[in-house]
């Protein structure tokens, strides 16, 4: 089989390399400009339209990362760029659920063990120990309850915390009370305390973390961002800060990356941030889910990953 490959960051030599010992019978080229020759499969991270449009012969287009941002908002302005009946793959998980299990609990014990007011109590040269908070009422707050969503639920439930989640259906996570659709979004931010955004980006989704919604949040609750920058209304998130109904944020992602310099976010001394690292595709366990997968179509079956690009995940 023919494999074509672009991503405008990778190392394309080891993946080559790599995906043609992982794949057997696999032919893997570097997809460059002027490249129309015959390929089964398509492996992209924000591929030009010319890579995509007019391959109707292939099997399956995998985007090399959870998101297919790039692909759904160039198919927008261009509907051919993918062709029609060619199903699109993103990577379901491939290690990123544990990085993510990893960032959210860091983050969420944090809050609760202080460690913000200790750090100011420092800063200000104080030495006072501060109540506990209870655990009880420490009420994480998952938004989006995908692949994702369910990995950072399932390590807050291993905590004690109590935990729920808001998606577009009902879901049945152990632990986890679980709230769906725009109606029982009210009911879902009432008490949460530490909210945590995984949702996809999709137009029902931007900018969904505005005002209106972190006003629904317990007094001196938090604010993790794990997803799209596009979810988070960021003057939104400055005022409830300085108002003190928002008490704390950690931000890994944002409107415009990378931030400018120019922003108030980077001085804000309630907000912490990271450089949209919280999750990375980890190439070897890539690899083996798209291996996996090829495997499967190869064979008939219907794979797991498959993008609906109605919905936009």
């Amino acid at each position: 089989m023919d494999i074509i490959f672009y991503h405008p960051t990778f190392d394309s030599s080891w993946w080559v390399e790599n995906l043609q010992h992982a794949i057997p019978g696999a032919r893997v080229r570097v997809w460059q400009p002027g490249d129309d020759q015959h390929a089964d499969y398509a492996l992209v991270w924000h591929p030009p339209l010319e890579m995509l449009r007019g391959r109707s012969t292939l099997k399956a287009v995998f985007a090399l990362g959870a998101g297919v941002d790039s692909i759904l908002s160039q198919m927008k302005a261009h509907p051919d760029m993918l062709p029609a009946g060619v199903p699109l793959y993103r990577l379901e998980d491939t290690g990123m659920g544990l990085q993510m299990q990893e960032y959210a609990v860091s983050q969420v014990l944090h809050w609760f063990r202080r460690f913000d007011d200790y750090q100011r109590q420092q800063a200000a040269g104080q030495w006072q120990p501060l109540a506990e908070y209870d655990r009880a009422g420490f009420t994480i707050g998952i938004l989006g309850a995908g692949v994702l969503g369910a990995k950072v639920a399932e390590s807050m439930v291993q905590w004690g915390f109590p935990v729920r989640c808001w998606s577009r259906s009902h879901k049945d996570y152990p632990g986890v009370t679980s709230f769906a659709g725009q109606q029982q979004l009210p009911a879902f931010l009432d008490g949460t305390r530490v909210l945590i955004n995984l949702l996809p980006n999709t137009p029902q989704t931007v900018g969904i973390i505005n005002a209106a919604l972190l006003r629904q949040l317990s007094p001196g609750a938090f604010v993790l961002n794990l997803a799209r920058g596009v979810h988070m209304v960021e003057d939104d998130l400055l005022s409830a800060l300085d108002a003190g109904h928002i008490k704390g944020a950690m931000l890994d992602v944002f409107s415009k990356e990378p931030l400018p310099v120019s922003s108030a976010l980077w001085q804000h001394p309630r907000v912490v941030m990271t450089p949209h690292i919280a999750a990375v595709t980890r190439p070897l366990e890539a690899i083996a889910f798209i291996g996996k997968t090829i495997a499967s179509i190869e064979s008939g079956r219907y794979p797991q990953g498959e993008v609906d690009l109605v919905r936009g995940y």
